[in-house]
């Protein structure tokens, strides 16, 4: 969730222009909301890059960031060790207007890795590493690839299905509660909705009520979780699954129950929304390629490591996770050229990063064959997402299936309007769609 500072000298969302392409200079602070914004944000990034690496922005709250867009920048700030994620770092101005989940789930829910600084950081990050290994994810290739096929057993035989409602919005979950360990009767009771809560929702905002509701849900749908593990464990034996050991540790005084809490938080919320967006934005992607789409679906029994690298060049080419998390500089700090207040949030654009050219030639080129591909799509440094490997094995196994068992597949053009035509979801931090609807020949 992407906390700022609110700007009290600038004008309010509804002042500020709400598309800022046709600009000849970029407005300050540039606002980064509205559909032609959501749904393609990079003509704006590549404006802001060539203009240098630090912006003002503003969020449809009104709320104003500092955002760092060039590949360089992007993965030097990264890796700084002046910024800080701790909540204590922000500023008055920050702590007063920008704190989007209220009591008490804010201090029981949000102490989580995504807002620890070591040695903190490295005690709670050693406790999750081990399920998402590359080597166990690996082993995990077979369990996967049923859930995946499971999934598109179920669609129509003909015609054509949304792949968010019958694929990409169940999928991730599915996978995720195999590797964690969450029971199938707690899993079935997971409510989608629920992973909302990690887009901010300000007090004044229309949606609040429900925002605040779905966070009740959660809340008490964790306590459950953390109630059955604990219910179900053996004290002689081996905790064997995730959850059973971050019950147990905070049992032993190795976790405070909030940390505990906010861990199994961002395991569920962000094991599954984002890897949701990522399957569709990668489909999108492919859909508006139909030539590279052909090339992956006819060539990835003859050449295995085409998938691999295919999916690489799609994160690159258009991540899910569009914005960091904020950091903080405990005391007024340079970022490349501009002053930036203490406590005042610093927000990285993974987008606009893997979109420089300076970095990556010709970025905007879809190229398989892209080499080497040092993309941040999954971050950098000590706050690299600690799922990277299970969300890569997830992503390939969902192309393959999909373009393998759904031959023809292109866009629908049942309501006459196109795969350009689609409605982003406006949140802050991500990119991705609602409804994908397509076309097929037929389900093999």
């Amino acid at each position: 969730m992407t906390d700022t500072v609110h700007d009290p000298t600038a004008g309010s969302p509804a002042d500020t222009p709400r598309c800022p392409f046709g600009y000849d200079e970029l407005p300050d602070p540039v606002p980064l909301y509205g559909p032609a914004y959501k749904s393609d944000p990079y003509p704006l990034y590549r404006r802001m890059r060539e203009a240098g690496p630090v912006h003002r922005v503003r969020f449809p709250s009104g709320i104003a960031a500092w955002l760092v867009t060039g590949y360089r920048a992007a993965h030097e700030t990264l890796n700084d060790p002046r910024l800080g994620k701790n909540h204590a770092l922000g500023n008055e101005g920050w702590r007063r207007l920008a704190s989007i989940m209220p009591e008490p789930q804010h201090s029981q829910l949000q102490v989580h890795l995504l807002h620890q600084d070591p040695p903190k950081h490295t005690q709670m990050r050693r406790l999750v590493l081990d399920a998402f290994a590359p080597r166990r994810v690996e082993s995990l290739r077979p369990r996967v690839q049923e859930l995946a096929d499971a999934l598109v057993d179920e669609l129509p035989g003909t015609g054509g299905a949304d792949l968010v409602a019958g694929f990409a919005a169940h999928y991730p979950f599915r996978v995720l509660a195999e590797v964690i360990g969450l029971p199938q009767e707690l899993a079935a009771r997971f409510d989608r909705d629920w992973g909302k809560v990690v887009q901010p929702v300000g007090p004044q905002d229309p949606g609040r009520p429900a925002y605040e509701g779905r966070l009740r849900g959660l809340q008490g749908y964790i306590a459950d979780v953390v109630a059955h593990k604990r219910a179900h464990h053996d004290p002689a034996g081996p905790d064997t699954d995730l959850l059973g050991r971050l019950v147990a540790a905070c049992d032993a005084g190795e976790l405070t129950p909030e940390e505990r809490d906010s861990i199994v938080f961002q395991l569920l919320v962000a094991g599954q929304e984002p890897v949701t967006n990522q399957i569709t934005t990668m489909l999108i992607t492919l859909l508006r390629h139909p030539e590279q789409l052909a090339r992956l679906r006819d060539g990835i029994a003859a050449d295995p490591g085409l998938l691999t690298r295919a999916v690489e060049e799609l994160l690159r080419h258009d991540a899910a996770f569009e914005l960091t998390t904020w950091r903080f500089f405990a005391e007024d700090s340079d970022l490349y050229g501009t002053t930036v207040p203490a406590g005042d949030s610093v927000i990285v654009s993974l987008c606009a990063a893997n979109r420089d050219d300076e970095q990556f030639p010709e970025a905007d080129v879809l190229d398989f064959d892209r080499t080497p591909n040092a993309h941040l799509a999954f971050g950098h440094g000590i706050h690299y997402c600690p799922g990277a490997a299970l969300a890569r094995l997830e992503l390939q196994i969902a192309l393959a299936t999909l373009l393998t068992r759904l031959p023809g597949l292109r866009p629908s053009t049942e309501d006459g309007a196109g795969i350009d035509a689609l409605t982003w979801v406006p949140a802050v931090l991500a990119r991705g769609v609602n409804r994908l609807p397509v076309a097929y020949d037929r389900r093999v």
